[in-house]
């Protein structure tokens, strides 16, 4: 096979079956989480179990990333969906997320894989009435149509904060990542807002690759640590968190990346940030 290169992988690819990183795409204007820290009368959300998944949109006739892309599935998998609009997470199972994102990446998707995917819904955009009514409808819906890998995200209520914490604390205990508050008199809504909070006992952030660092001893001849910058222009070094796949292939520069930190020094810099992955999905 003759030509240009990266229309040969493309090529293997599809031919293969095999994931490759996603063309670029028009993100899509859906909800996102605002941070919580003690700001919120937790009696007035709707709580649920935060997701380490792949956020998925359904718009009537494709399964589409947070970033626009088509996701290619089996047909048996969205053949019953409905064609009003739903936003979830596609999901296997707690700390599960890089076999997912392969399962998610394929050209040619594996029914057998498939099989064990779930797409775990907890909106229904652009529909009328509160989030309390969309939850309810939402519910409705997935029970009329019956199918096991299609479920509303189960929605909790807490009369106070030490219930809230209680449940955090269950939920990370179990591989859990932490939990989503949502308004439960809030309108459908896009982009960032406090109507929807995540709640975890670390926090995350977002980077963009600026360099690499090479690795020493064990790690000659691979990445060392990364070099990234915030987009409020914070640079530092990040090395915790990387598996040796990481370090023998690393993230390129350029790529925005996710990181996990305890809190912030005076000076803005993360404290005990981790590696947790490309954010390209």
């Amino acid at each position: 096979m003759r030509g240009n290169p990266i229309v040969q992988s493309l090529a293997w690819a599809a031919l293969l079956g095999t994931a490759l990183p996603l063309p670029a795409a028009e993100s899509l204007p859906l909800l996102l989480a605002e941070t919580e820290q003690g700001q919120a009368d937790v009696a007035l959300y709707l709580v649920s179990e935060k997701l380490d998944g792949v956020r998925a949109f359904w718009d009537g006739q494709a399964l589409r990333t947070r970033k626009g892309h088509t996701i290619q599935v089996p047909s048996w998998f969205v053949a019953q969906f409905p064609a009003q609009p739903l936003d979830g997470e596609l999901w296997i199972g707690r700390g599960d997320f890089e076999r997912l994102s392969g399962i998610v990446r394929r050209q040619t998707p594996d029914d057998s894989q498939w099989q064990q995917v779930r797409y775990l819904v907890f909106e229904l955009p652009q529909s009328p009435g509160t989030f309390r009514q969309r939850a309810l409808a939402l519910r409705e819906l997935t029970a009329r149509l019956a199918l096991p890998w299609l479920q509303a995200v189960e929605q909790w209520e807490f009369g106070s904060r030490e219930a809230l914490e209680k449940k955090l604390e269950q939920i990370v205990r179990g591989g859990g990542e932490g939990l989503m508050l949502h308004r439960a008199d809030a309108a459908y809504v896009t982009g960032r807002s406090d109507v929807l909070l995540k709640l975890k006992a670390w926090h995350d952030a977002e980077a963009t690759v600026i360099g690499h660092q090479p690795g020493r001893g064990k790690y000659a001849g691979m990445l060392g640590a990364l070099r990234v910058r915030t987009a409020g222009g914070v640079e530092f070094m990040l090395g915790t968190g990387l598996s040796d796949a990481d370090r023998r292939q690393p993230p390129p520069v350029g790529t925005l990346i996710t990181f996990r930190y305890r809190e912030l020094t005076g000076r803005g810099l993360p404290r005990f940030a981790s590696y947790h992955r490309p954010r390209d999905l």
